[in-house]
C-alpha cells in the first residue's frame, strides 16, 4: 500500500497521459521511497526499466544496460561498448514497442556516469535527439545522488538545460503518514510514541519499515541501532556515500553543525571546519539543503549574509547524540537512558526538530494556513546591559501579527511556572525592543498535551498540540 504521495502519484499519471513525451526528475535522501513510489504507481510495468551500478566501472555498467534491454525482451541485444551505442540500442527497442506509451524507468541514474564515461553527453543525445521528438516516451530518471540531478541534469547549462517537463523533489514522511505506516502495518502506537519515533528515524520510510510488532518502541530502537549486527548501525557512513563522491567534506560540516544546536553561520562553519569560504563550500551547503539534512534561514530582520545554516536529519543527529556515544556496544543502551538526564535533554531539542518539520500543521492549528506568513528565527546576544534571548520559531503574518513560538515536550500538561513566565515575558520585551516591530507579538506554546492552567499561564495568547501536528 503506498501511503501518501498523492501529489507526486498526480504528477507521474498525468505525464503517462500527455499528449507529448515527458522527461521527469525524481530525487531526494537515500530511503524516502522514490523508488518504490515509482513501481507503485506504475504497477511495476514499464516498457524498459534499468538500475545503475553502485561503484560499477564503465565496462560492467554498459553490460548491466544489455542484461536489463534483454529482460525487456530485446532477446538479441548485442552489449555496447559505449554510451552513445547503449542509447541507440534502447531507441531501437523502442521503436518496436507496441506500447502505447513508452514508460522508461532508469534507477540510480548518477551510478552511471563514471568518469571518462560521456554518459551524460550520450543520455542528452537519446533525449533530444530521439526521445523528445515523439509523442509517446515518458522518461523517469531517479537516484539518491541529488546533487548529481540538479547539477548535471535540472540546472545543467548545456543540451539539458530545460529539458525537464516535471520534477518530483520527495519529501519524508508528515507525523500523519507516518500514524497512516504504523496503522498499514498493524502496529500497536498512541501519537506520543510515534512522535518519539519521529524523532528518531525521521520520516523515512524505509527505517519505519524495520519497527517490529510486539516489541516496545525501546526495544525496536535498540534492535535497529544498539544491537550487534543492528540494521542501522553503521547507516551514517553509507547514507552520505550514497549522496556525495566525495562524502568526506560533507560530514566534516555536519560534524560541524551537530556541535551547536541552534546553527552557525557561514564564517562560524569556516572556523570550525577550516575550510577555504568559496564556491566549494557553497556547494557543500546547498547540496545539504537539497538533501533535507540542513535547514537555511535568516534571522528576522537580518541580511543574507547573516544566514544560519542548522542540522535538522533526526538520524544524523541521534547518530551523533547517541550512536557514536555508545563506547560499551551496549545492546540495550536506549532501554537503559529512559528516563535518564541525557534522554530529556536530548527530547526536548528534538521535539523542536519536529515542530520545524511540521510548520504548515503549526500554521493551520493557529488557523492561519491561509495568511501570508514568513517563517524565521531570532536571536539576541548577551551584553553587559542584558541576557541573551533566543527564538527559534517565528510566524510573521501579513494580518500584523507576529506569532513568537516556544516548543516544549512534556509527559503530561506543561506548566509555566513564575520563572519561565518571566522568562517569556523577557523575551518577548527583547524581540520588540530590539526589533522596533509594530505588529502584535503572541506568545503561542506548541506542547504535545497542551499547557495547564494556572495563575502563569495567561501568558499564552494561542496554543498548539500534538494532536495538531498529526492534521
Amino acid at each position: 500500500m503506498l501511503i501518501g504521495r498523492k501529489e507526486e502519484q498526480k504528477i507521474l499519471l498525468s505525464a503517462a497521459a500527455s499528449e507529448y513525451s515527458e522527461l521527469i526528475a525524481v530525487y531526494g535522501r537515500r530511503r524516502v521511497g522514490k523508488t518504490y513510489l515509482i513501481r507503485e504507481t506504475f504497477g511495476y510495468k514499464f516498457t524498459f526499466q534499468h538500475t545503475g551500478l553502485a561503484k560499477g566501472k564503465t565496462k560492467d555498467q554498459l553490460f548491466s544496460f544489455a542484461i536489463s534491454l534483454r529482460d525487456a525482451g530485446y532477446d538479441d541485444c548485442p552489449i555496447p561498448q559505449s554510451w552513445l551505442e547503449a542509447f541507440s540500442l534502447l531507441s531501437h527497442f523502442l521503436k518496436n514497442s507496441t506500447d502505447e506509451k513508452k514508460i522508461i524507468f532508469l534507477d540510480e541514474l548518477p551510478w552511471m556516469d563514471t568518469p571518462r564515461s560521456n554518459f551524460i553527453s550520450a543520455f542528452e543525445h537519446f533525449w533530444n535527439g530521439w526521445a523528445s521528438a515523439r509523442k509517446d516516451i515518458v522518461l523517469i530518471i531517479c537516484g539518491s545522488a541529488t546533487s548529481w540531478i540538479i547539477n548535471k541534469v535540472i540546472n545543467d547549462h548545456g543540451g539539458l538545460h530545460n529539458r525537464v517537463t516535471q520534477r518530483i523533489a520527495l519529501q519524508p514522511f508528515t507525523l500523519r503518514e507516518c500514524e497512516m505506516f504504523v496503522q498499514n502495518r498493524g502496529l500497536e502506537m498512541s501519537r506520543y510514541q510515534i512522535a518519539e519515533c519521529y524523532m528518531v528515524l525521521g520520516g523515512i520510510p524505509f527505517y519505519w519499515s524495520m519497527l517490529e510488532k510486539g516489541l516496545s518502541l525501546a526495544q525496536n530502537i535498540d534492535k535497529i541501532f544498539f544491537a550487534k549486527n543492528g540494521k542501522l548501525t553503521n547507516e551514517f557512513k553509507q547514507l552520505y556515500a550514497s549522496l556525495f563522491k566525495s562524502p568526506e567534506q560533507y560530514i566534516d560540516v555536519v560534524t560541524a553543525l551537530g556541535q551547536k544546536k541552534k546553527g552557525m553561520t557561514r564564517d562560524e562553519i569556516i572556523e570550525i571546519t577550516d575550510k577555504q569560504s568559496g564556491g566549494a563550500l557553497s556547494k557543500v551547503l546547498d547540496e545539504l539543503e537539497y538533501c533535507g539534512f540542513i535547514r537555511k534561514y535568516n534571522g528576522f530582520g537580518k541580511k543574507s549574509k547573516q544566514t544560519i545554516y542548522q542540522l535538522i536529519d533526526n538520524y544524523t543527529l541521534f547518530y551523533f547524540k547517541f550512536i557514536q556515544q555508545n563506547e560499551n556496544n551496549d545492546e540495550h543502551f536506549w532501554s537503559a537512558s529512559i528516563d535518564s538526564a541525557m534522554h530529556r535533554a536530548w527530547s526536548g531539542l528534538a521535539f523542536e526538530r519536529l515542530c520545524l518539520a511540521h510548520v504548515q500543521q503549526i500554521k493551520a492549528g493557529l488557523g492561519i494556513a491561509g495568511v501570508l506568513s514568513n517563517v524565521y528565527s531570532w536571536r539576541k546576544e548577551a551584553d553587559e546591559n542584558s541576557d541573551g534571548a533566543q527564538i527559534d520559531l517565528l510566524i510573521d503574518r501579513n494580518d500584523q501579527v507576529i506569532n513568537v513560538c516556544e516548543m516544549k515536550y512534556s509527559l503530561s500538561e506543561f506548566s509555566i511556572d513564575a520563572e519561565y513566565e518571566r522568562n517569556l515575558r523577557n523575551k518577548k520585551s527583547a524581540f520588540i525592543d530590539s526589533t522596533n516591530t509594530r505588529k502584535a507579538v503572541h506568545l503561542t506554546m506548541v506542547t504535545t498535551y497542551g499547557v495547564r492552567q494556572n495563575s502563569h499561564s495567561g501568558i499564552i495568547q494561542s496554543e498548539v498540540t500534538l494532536e495538531d501536528l498529526f492534521a
